[in-house]
Formats: structure tokens, C-alpha cells, sequence
């Protein structure tokens, strides 16, 4: 699954990893995940002009790609909250998507915010997409 830094990359930076996970998720390579809480924070962030004023596409391009990924991604029901576990509240739903989901990885740009928890997860990775790519070849 792909953390939404990861999307914003994508989108900022056409010639870095994050745009090569993206792709790989669109194309079928890789299977993202997203539930309810993901979904929102993507459209909220995509939904952010000001974050955007320098990217080569619209806000239409960016509702696009949003639907276009929400259609691959497979849509995981989280019944089970595990918290407190990160420092920052913000992310932990991204720690219950992975666990409901089963995922193998989470691929972030800001694996330090998972790096002070007090629940360990020895079935899911915190990998950058650098990392990740690597991995994947």
C-alpha cells in the first residue's frame, strides 16, 4: 500500500521512485490497499491547490488519477483499532489498513514516523519506494 506522501511525489516528481511505484500499482504489478481513512486524506490532499500550483497536471488530472487508482486499489474494511501506536495519530490508520489487509509493505517517504511505535508488526515492512523498487525487481 502507498502512503500518501508517496502519491504526492508521484504527481510532484515525474522522474523519481515514488512515480514508479505509482505506476506499478496502476498497472497491475502491485496490489495498493486503501480504506476509508486513506481514501479521504488522498482526495483531501489531492484536493490542495496550493500544494499543487507547480504540477503538470490540473485538478481534473489529479480527480482522475484518484479514481483511476481507487478502481485497482483493493478496498479493506478495518474492524480492529490498534492504538495508541505511533507518535503521530495521523498515521496509524495506515498501520490498521496494513494489518486488515494483510499487506507486506508499507511504501513511504517518511519512514522515520514509523520508527517510534510501541506495537511491533512483524508482517508488514516500512520501505521507501527506493527500497521498495529494489525489492520488487
Amino acid at each position: 500500500m502507498i502512503d500518501t506522501n508517496v502519491l504526492v511525489s508521484a504527481i510532484l516528481s515525474p522522474d523519481r521512485a515514488a512515480r514508479e511505484v505509482l505506476r506499478r500499482c496502476l498497472t497491475g504489478r502491485a496490489q495498493p490497499l486503501v480504506g476509508n481513512a486513506l481514501f479521504l486524506e488522498y482526495e483531501d490532499v489531492l484536493a490542495r491547490e496550493g500544494l499543487f500550483s507547480a504540477a503538470p497536471i490540473t485538478a481534473d488530472d489529479r480527480a482522475t488519477l484518484l479514481d483511476t487508482l481507487i478502481s485497482v486499489c483493493e478496498w479493506v474494511h478495518i474492524s480492529f483499532l490498534w492504538r495508541p501506536n505511533l507518535a503521530d495519530e495521523s498515521d496509524n490508520h495506515l498501520i490498521e489498513l496494513a494489518i486488515a489487509g494483510n499487506a507486506e509493505s508499507i511504501v513511504t517517504g517518511n519512514t522515520r514516523d514509523f520508527a517510534a511505535h510501541e506495537l511491533v508488526f512483524d508482517s508488514v515492512r516500512i520501505v521507501t519506494p527506493g527500497n521498495w523498487l529494489k525489492e520488487d525487481d
